[in-house]
């Protein structure tokens, strides 16, 4: 029989539960404790471990279980609670917590995911970086519109250009980075062939969707929070939404997006049919992005390049 095992992490130990044998015990977050954690599991020969993201400690758990060739699913701690909710579970404590994981995964059985190596987890924090400083950059420059007093001006100036040497600082790492890894290179090769997208997406895609290429279309467009999902009851019908999915892939496809609609000829025209029809704007550009991503993935499956009349549908 299968089994299915929710470990709710905190900084000082790890609750763990294991369905359906309903196993419960607590191990420190520590090496002693994962080594317990994996030795304990041994017998279940789990289908997969599931452990619930918080904010960086679940890292060297998920880590640990992957080195030991245990399949681990990191799990969206907001989708847990969904679960919780939909179950009645309002009490919240680490060994519930735990429990709550374990139904959740027992029902939705996650495919476990092989964590990233050295090398893109540290080209992912320098995607994450970047972000964050242009992040920084967009509120200190609206801060800088607002001043009214030249000294609180001069303030917002300097610092705007600091961030500016920092992010270009940063673009010159990435690009070093992708540089020295061959496969990275043929892959941002085969990526940028394509117009409209540029080295932010294409180092977006390398550090954070690593599963582009291997997916189908709709597999990978799920996983960007790319694939609508429509609301409607009865006779009444309600709009297609998008969501969930990897939040800061889908904004840098949603901006490539912009661009393709306006200079990559086949998409352009795409664009204006779906504008003919009706569709708005917002939604017309979303629509770009998930094929501009479905085209994205087809070339790395096949490790072509960017050709206009084979890789664009009608």
């Amino acid at each position: 029989m299968e089994s299915f095992v929710g470990v709710d992490v905190s900084k000082a130990c790890l609750d763990v539960h294991v369905l359906p044998a309903g196993e419960a015990f607590q191990v420190p977050r520590n090496a002693a404790g994962i080594d317990e954690l994996i030795r304990r599991l041994r017998p279940h020969a789990p289908r997969v471990v599931a452990v619930e993201a918080t904010g960086g400690f679940e890292t060297v758990v998920a880590a640990g279980l992957a080195a030991a060739k245990v399949p681990v699913a990191v799990v969206n701690p907001a989708q847990v609670r969904a679960f919780a909710q939909a179950l009645g579970k309002r009490a919240k404590t680490d060994p519930i917590d735990a429990a709550v994981i374990a139904r959740f995964v027992q029902a939705t059985q996650p495919e476990p995911r092989a964590l990233p190596d050295q090398q893109t987890q540290q080209l992912a924090d320098l995607v994450t970086r970047r972000r964050q400083i242009v992040q920084m950059l967009t509120a200190e420059r609206a801060r800088e519109k607002r001043a009214s007093n030249p000294k609180a001006t001069k303030s917002c100036r300097r610092l705007i250009k600091a961030l500016e040497r920092e992010l270009a600082d940063l673009d010159g790492q990435l690009d070093e980075a992708v540089r020295s890894s061959p496969n990275w290179c043929a892959k941002q090769d085969i990526l940028q062939s394509v117009p409209g997208v540029g080295p932010v997406l294409t180092n977006t895609l390398l550090a954070e969707l690593p599963e582009l290429g291997t997916l189908d279309r709709r597999q990978v467009a799920a996983l960007c929070g790319l694939a609508p999902w429509t609301r409607q009851s009865g006779q009444w019908k309600g709009k297609s939404f998008i969501g969930g999915g990897r939040n800061s892939v889908r904004a840098a496809l949603y901006m490539a997006g912009l661009v393709a609609a306006h200079h990559n000829p086949p998409l352009k025209a795409f664009y204006q049919r779906l504008l003919a029809r009706g569709k708005a704007k917002t939604a017309a550009i979303i629509a770009v992005a998930r094929r501009l991503l479905g085209i994205l993935n087809a070339l790395l499956k096949t490790g072509q390049k960017w050709d206009e009349a084979k890789h664009v549908q009608p």
